[in-house]
């Protein structure tokens, strides 16, 4: 890659400073950002501070935080040689699984691959990246088995992903169409009739799933796609009696589905199809008394062969960082104090 550590190798282990070196002087504008704002992202989140100096980046702090953005500028160096650009999203990914290994310090020079072009999800208007650790095994998952399962709090990628990975499978033609479904249920409100057509009352629940997949497909191809019936979005209820084959299929907020509904959606999974549920333990909107299908689902399913679980938590949260605090702050608030 040509990217060479300056740092000389007579001072001790205490120096406060690590030098790069980037011999692409048109990639490293690139890595550095308008105004330098990739840069300073990265020392803000990492704690370090970076200098520009040619076609050399020194990086001062401690060790550890030095290693790690180092780790980051290499790889997002890498990125950007493979021809793939460099957005705040990507920055901030590298930055999850930039972390060295706490056991072991990271070698003069050495690479850490952040980016796997394995996991690299091909939607028509952009490629999907996973950002942390858990989002890597989540979608390494969906592709190795029929039934998987996404559990954790709001804004770490759950639907998303799952979306992403379905228009993948449906762009390279391992499936025939694409299922999207969740309950209709209210998050404690009562908003009572709705006006319209049976597509217009339930539509403002499916919203979520329009928006993931106006993210990865043109507009009018959705439109088409919709109209053909390759891709449905519909309530959890109208699944009842079906065999859903050659399709990918997911189940969303199913902390919401009852636990005879959630045994009835699960049963539904035909030939060619892969099935992928998501939930949140913590958002539960079903009525006082009523159990969750997805916690009888995870009890019940656990060992099954061909099901996966994965978990998330607020350390995964790919949304503003705020919400990320918010999350551990009601955790926090809801572990019993000793």
């Amino acid at each position: 890659m040509g990217i060479s550590a300056l740092t000389p190798p007579t001072r001790s282990e205490d120096i406060v400073e690590t030098t790069l070196e980037f011999p692409d002087n048109r990639l490293l504008i690139d890595l550095c950002g308008e105004f330098d704002r990739n840069l300073a992202q990265i020392e803000h989140q990492i704690g370090v501070h970076i200098l520009r100096r040619g076609n050399r980046l020194a990086v001062i702090g401690e060790k550890a935080a030095r290693e790690q953005a180092a780790a980051v500028l290499r790889s997002l160096y890498a990125r950007l040689e493979s021809g793939r650009g460099v957005v705040a999203g990507d920055i901030d990914g590298a930055m999850r699984m930039g972390r060295p290994m706490p056991d072991r310090a990271m070698a003069e020079g050495e690479q850490i691959e952040l980016f796997n072009a394995g996991m690299e999800l091909r939607t028509r208007k952009k490629p999907i990246e996973p950002r942390t650790e858990a989002q890597k095994a989540y979608v390494a998952n969906l592709f190795a088995n029929e039934l998987g399962f996404g559990i954790g709090p709001a804004g770490t990628g759950k639907t998303y992903l799952a979306v992403a990975v379905g228009v993948t499978m449906f762009i390279s033609g391992a499936v025939e169409k694409i299922i999207l479904s969740r309950p209709a249920v209210e998050a404690g409100e009562r908003l009572g009739f709705l006006p319209g057509d049976m597509k217009e009352k339930v539509d403002p629940y499916m919203q979520p799933l329009y928006d993931a997949l106006n993210d990865f497909l043109p507009a009018k191809q959705v439109q088409k796609l919709l109209e053909e019936k390759r891709i449905e979005i519909a309530p959890l209820a109208f699944m009842r009696g079906r065999t859903l084959s050659n399709a990918f299929v997911v189940l969303d907020e199913a902390q919401n589905a009852t636990t005879m509904q959630m045994k009835m959606f699960l049963t539904r999974l035909g030939e060619g199809s892969r099935m992928v549920i998501t939930g949140d333990r913590t958002q539960v909107d079903l009525p006082r008394g009523v159990p969750s299908g997805l916690q009888d689902a995870e009890r019940i399913l656990k060992g099954v062969k061909g099901v996966s679980f994965n978990y998330f938590t607020a350390k995964d949260v790919v949304r503003h960082p705020l919400v990320a605090r918010i999350i551990e702050a009601y955790e926090a608030n809801e572990t019993p104090q000793a």
